[in-house]
């Protein structure tokens, strides 16, 4: 699949010339070995108004990033796990409110963290069930070994799930592992960035009966002609390596180990990270959300949907600020909130962000990232292979240039 520019800037309200400030200012990340490379695209009324490639995907071997190059886009995996789940929901086989221990009996008796160490942790019952929404909501009390913030990450460090899981364990194994351990928070009290998708997507196995990989290809990446995505790949020459940030420096330095992610099929397909994609391939589950659910005369979802997904459930419409856990220092949690699978922009100006009010987004640890802006029918895709996505602000540099380029 190809992206091709579709129209002129001008006619779909961009300045041509502000759109060229993009490219370089990225390409200063590149030049200056911040970044190996990356690939952009800006759509406007479903049109392509800005694609773009610059630098290598893989530097040591000399390959460019070319318009198929394969990434790993690890949590822009989440919104598609979410997006299966609502269409099962479409179907009448759950309810938001339902909790997830009718489908997935080892979370039947959550217990909660109150205090001590990761090694001896004093624990209570839950006094909620870990409801569907809770996954959708990040709510639940599941946590991420990665965040080194509280005693429960570092159990889950020593159980072996810090950037992955233990080898030979498959997505039932994994989220019987999870549900050992305890809860951050009682459910629905916090929001707090978390395996909650991975254990989603399990629900959506147990609740469609097939596999997370069939799930996906049958029900969403083949309708909607996502050809290249998929968990995990053989095609490596096409896959881009990963790089990390050398300390002191940050310059990009290539990660063979982190880079075994994506090659070859997975133990068990996550949720919440798994998935190997191209630029084309998720700028048509971006079109699919702007329009509602549809795309090509496929719908999988309806517009009503769609709108819940992407609205803030967290309680009270208060922001992240106020109601969750801090994650990076490059995910302002300042007038965002959080709906079912997606960040949602509820304040521009308190968050300091050139969108629109209602734009909804995620990214990736390798620091890929996207967004779609309703009001202004507008999407924005970012790939490189960076990891953590921490490591520069890239997602609020993409937000301020693609922005004051729109001038109509």
């Amino acid at each position: 699949m190809v992206l091709e520019l579709a129209a002129e800037p001008a006619e779909l309200g961009f300045d041509a010339s502000r759109l060229e400030r993009i490219d370089r200012h990225f390409a200063r990340f590149v030049d200056d070995g911040r970044l190996p490379g990356w690939q952009i695209v800006v759509t406007r009324r479903g049109s392509v108004v800005h694609h773009s490639r610059y630098g290598h995907s893989d530097v040591e071997a000399g390959k460019p990033v070319e318009a198929d190059t394969l990434w790993r886009i690890f949590s822009m995996t989440k919104p598609v796990t979410s997006v299966a789940a609502m269409m099962l929901y479409e179907e009448g086989a759950f309810e938001l409110t339902d909790p997830i221990s009718r489908w997935l009996p080892e979370f039947a008796q959550p217990r909660v963290y109150v205090k001590g160490s990761a090694l001896n942790p004093l624990t209570e019952p839950a006094t909620e069930p870990i409801r569907v929404w809770h996954l959708l909501t990040h709510t639940s009390g599941l946590t991420y070994g990665f965040h080194h913030a509280h005693p429960v990450d570092a159990m889950y460090r020593e159980a072996g799930f810090e950037w992955g899981a233990p080898s030979g364990l498959d997505l039932a194994a994994v989220t019987e592992k999870f549900a050992e351990l305890p809860l951050v928070f009682q459910p629905g009290s916090e929001w707090n960035y978390s395996v909650s998708t991975d254990v989603l997507g399990r629900f959506v196995e147990v609740a469609s009966g097939q596999s997370l990989a069939e799930f996906f290809t049958e029900r969403i990446f083949r309708p909607l002609g996502m050809t290249d995505t998929s968990f995990g790949t053989d095609d490596v020459d096409r896959l881009a390596a990963l790089y990390t940030p050398e300390p002191g420096t940050r310059k990009a330095v290539r990660n063979d180990a982190f880079g075994q992610f994506g090659v070859g099929k997975p133990d068990y397909f996550s949720g919440g990270g798994g998935l190997v994609s191209t630029a084309a391939d998720y700028h048509r589950f971006t079109q699919f959300l702007l329009r509602g659910g549809e795309l090509d005369g496929v719908r999988l979802l309806s517009p009503r949907t769609v709108a819940h997904m992407t609205s803030n459930h967290l309680p009270g419409g208060v922001d992240l600020e106020a109601f969750g856990r801090p994650l990076f220092a490059e995910m302002p949690f300042n007038g965002f909130g959080f709906g079912l699978g997606f960040s949602v922009l509820l304040d521009p100006v308190k968050a300091k962000a050139l969108s629109s009010p209602g734009e909804y987004a995620w990214g990736g640890a390798a620091s890929t990232a996207f967004w779609v802006d309703p009001a202004a029918e507008l999407t924005a895709l970012f790939f490189t292979q960076l990891l953590p996505s921490s490591t520069h602000p890239i997602r609020q540099y993409l937000r301020q240039l693609v922005y004051q380029a729109l001038v109509d």
